[in-house]
């Protein structure tokens, strides 16, 4: 058993739970009737996951979470500006505390785009 033993049983357990559900789903034969698509918040996450992803080592960690934070607050149409805002900054507080501060993980705070 290595390093990548757990996380591979955990894999593997929750493939073979959604396995599980996709069989009892076909099974039971129920039709089941989706509503709109919701377009804007399809493209504001994943707007938000590339963002991250491209924008950590030129920004830093804060203004990076800040801004996917923001765009995914704002894929919901019942989110005002200054709320979004608000809970923005405090995800972005919270994902530093817990990632920077508790775990140590050596991202930088600002990045050379600063």
């Amino acid at each position: 058993m290595g390093p990548g033993y757990f996380p591979l049983l955990i894999g593997a357990i929750v493939a073979a739970l959604g396995l599980a559900i996709v069989v009892k789903g076909l099974i039971a034969g129920e039709v089941i009737e989706f509503g709109r698509v919701p377009w804007r918040a399809l493209a504001l996450i994943t707007a938000a996951v590339l963002f991250f992803g491209f924008f950590i080592g030129r920004l830093g960690f804060v203004p990076t979470s800040a801004v996917t934070a923001l765009l995914t607050t704002l894929a919901s149409r019942r989110v005002r500006p200054l709320t979004a805002l608000a809970v923005a900054a405090g995800l972005t507080a919270a994902a530093t505390l817990i990632f920077v501060v508790g775990l140590q993980l050596r991202i930088p705070l600002a990045g050379p785009g600063f």
